[in-house]
């Protein structure tokens, strides 16, 4: 009976996983107001890439798996962009007491992201962000497509895998 409960258990929480990442799907951008790293305020919904699609990466200086992540992207940054013209977009969630840390951290790391800072965590709270890093795909139309938490080494191939296979379906619609 406890292996019954267990399965079950484990099954709900891998259906509500599922249902989650796929909640967000052909949602837009809500609108938020973040700071760019030099303290301009920007509205989340005018984030855009001329109509190629982005890359949204929630992260924090604190997170070892999310700083893994960005500089496994940040690697291939140069390739992707010359391949598909996609964006990555970072937005710290550090708080006001951290985020003075950010500008240097990234900077330190010579990212050439477009980066914001999230301090009051509505973005993050907009967007169900939970647990960091958590990614999500965008299309060129600003819609969400495809979301990942957390970070594994390779994962960052399945959001390059994404960016194409947007690439791909926009293509395939052209006369």
């Amino acid at each position: 009976m406890k292996f019954f409960s267990l399965t079950v258990i484990v099954a709900l929480v891998l259906f509500s996983n599922a249902a989650l990442a796929q909640s967000a799907k052909g949602t837009t951008l809500p609108s938020v107001k973040i700071k760019a790293l030099d303290g301009t305020v920007v509205n989340t919904s005018t984030l855009s890439n001329d109509g190629k699609p982005i890359i949204i990466d929630f992260w924090a200086t604190w997170c070892k798996p999310c700083i893994a992540e960005l500089q496994a992207i940040h690697a291939l940054y140069e390739e992707w962009q010359k391949e598909t013209g996609v964006k990555i977009i970072i937005i710290s969630i550090d708080d006001a007491r951290n985020s003075k840390k950010v500008l240097p951290f990234v900077n330190g790391r010579n990212w050439v992201f477009e980066a914001y800072i999230d301090e009051n965590a509505d973005f993050k709270r907009a967007m169900n962000v939970n647990e960091i890093p958590h990614s999500f795909v965008i299309n060129g139309k600003g819609e969400i497509v495809y979301q990942h938490k957390s970070y594994a080494p390779g994962d960052e191939a399945k959001l390059l895998e994404e960016v194409k296979k947007i690439l791909a379906e926009e293509q395939a619609k052209k006369p």
